[in-house]
């Protein structure tokens, strides 16, 4: 991120600049400061001009004028300009020293003295794993979390959460897990703020953390925050309602308990509204993690059966696009893998499921949507030979031009579905 627009234009040259700021006077000092910043902030030629001329540790000295605020700021100004640019430029501040003496100045009475640190810090950390470790290891977590409070201006809130979201990204190598740990409980608190920029970047957070580590997703939920991801899903900005998704999705991917803390969260009554979306993205990745609830437990698939969720899923085998309906047919097999003898009628007698769900084996673009239908349909065939016989079932899908559809799948261009279209017929149908 880049700096202030300026308003003025330079007014001293490179060469009248170095000699302001080497000298002993504090007003040329500061005037030199102020015309360096103003020529930084046009880019990288300036920036190595300046990085050529030697006076970059100056700016740095100038950090630690404890006495003398405006100049301090001034060159704070100019460092985070200068950690905006290339990542040579950013790694030269850090190798000139400048990181541990912003954390100092986290502490400054000055609030956009503070603000400034902030910025330049989360520039840093932002640029690659190397540079962001640094700014960790010298314990810039100790120096940002005291600044936040309910009298936190804005502005200053959404740069600390800008440089806490850089500080746990980077996944090659991963941030060091104990000190992103501690940050969690304030991303959770983010995630009630009304401010777009901070949701996002509270939420980018979240997705990073339980992407990156295998116990991040019970961090994330032991931080509180499965609720309010869950009440994000109804925000009406897009790309939000899709970082709260991927995080859910990882929560419905992980254990039994897990997927029972988005359950139990009211997580199922918001993922039936968000099948109905308008986004066509939005509809596949919540049918997508439908589909994880339901590869869980029995209790779980009660759940989503008792959501009424049954109905959009019959929707999307219908009228979804490819991959909704791919992620539907997914969610009708792991219930007849998985569901009880009630819960597998139910989708039959109840929720009309069989005949859209039969109808995907004519998508013959799409294989694997195929492969997922015949899976279930083996499955269901011998579900119903355990419980009442085949017959019945036969007629049903006879009915629904299923037969035809399985003797269409013999010639298929996919060995593996030739192979399991040629069982269901030969063993439920006796005909070949």
């Amino acid at each position: 991120m880049t700096n202030r627009n300026e308003e003025t234009a330079v007014q001293l040259s490179i060469d009248q600049i170095v000699v302001a700021v080497n000298s002993e006077d504090p007003e040329q000092q500061f005037l030199g400061m102020q015309e360096a910043r103003k020529m930084v902030s046009g880019g990288d030629i300036p920036i190595d001009l300046m990085i050529g001329r030697g006076i970059v540790p100056t700016f740095i000295q100038f950090l630690q004028h404890n006495d003398n605020n405006r100049l301090q700021f001034e060159a704070a100004w100019a460092l985070t300009n200068i950690t905006s640019g290339t990542t040579e430029q950013t790694h030269y501040v850090i190798q000139m020293n400048a990181v541990p003496h912003f954390i100092t100045l986290l502490q400054s009475p000055y609030m956009d003295l503070v603000e400034q640190a902030v910025w330049a810090l989360s520039n840093i950390a932002g640029d690659g794993a190397a540079a962001r470790d640094i700014v960790i290891q010298h314990n810039v977590i100790d120096g940002i979390l005291p600044l936040i409070s309910n009298e936190t201006p804005l502005s200053l809130l959404r740069k600390i959460v800008w440089l806490m979201s850089n500080l746990c990204r980077n996944n090659i190598p991963s941030p060091p897990f104990g000190q992103v740990r501690r940050l969690l409980p304030v991303f959770s608190q983010m995630l009630l703020s009304q401010d777009i920029p901070i949701l996002i970047d509270a939420c980018s957070s979240l997705v990073n953390v339980a992407d990156a580590e295998n116990n991040g997703i019970q961090a994330v939920i032991d931080a509180e925050a499965v609720p309010r991801l869950v009440h994000l899903l109804q925000s009406s900005d897009f790309r939000i309602i899709a970082l709260a998704l991927h995080i859910i999705g990882n929560i419905a991917f992980g254990t039994d308990q897990q997927t029972d803390s988005l359950i139990s969260a009211g997580g199922l009554t918001k993922l039936g509204l968000l099948l109905q979306h308008s986004n066509g993205h939005i509809v596949q990745e919540t049918a997508w993690i439908i589909s994880n609830i339901t590869a869980g437990s029995q209790t779980q698939i009660q759940a989503v059966i008792d959501a009424g969720i049954f109905q959009q899923i019959r929707h999307l085998l219908e009228k979804g696009n490819v991959k909704a309906q791919k992620n539907a047919a997914w969610t009708v097999t792991n219930t007849i893998l998985s569901g009880t003898s009630e819960q597998v009628l139910n989708l039959i007698e109840n929720q009309k499921i069989i005949k859209p769900y039969i109808d995907l084996l004519e998508i013959n673009t799409y294989p694997a949507i195929i492969n997922v239908v015949l899976l279930g349909l083996e499955k269901l065939f011998r579900f119903s030979e355990q419980i009442c016989g085949t017959e019945n079932l036969c007629l049903m899908v006879e009915d629904l031009s299923g037969l035809d559809k399985l003797k269409a799948l013999l010639f298929h261009e996919k060995e593996y579905i030739k192979r399991i279209a040629y069982i269901i017929i030969y063993i439920y149908f006796k005909t070949t």
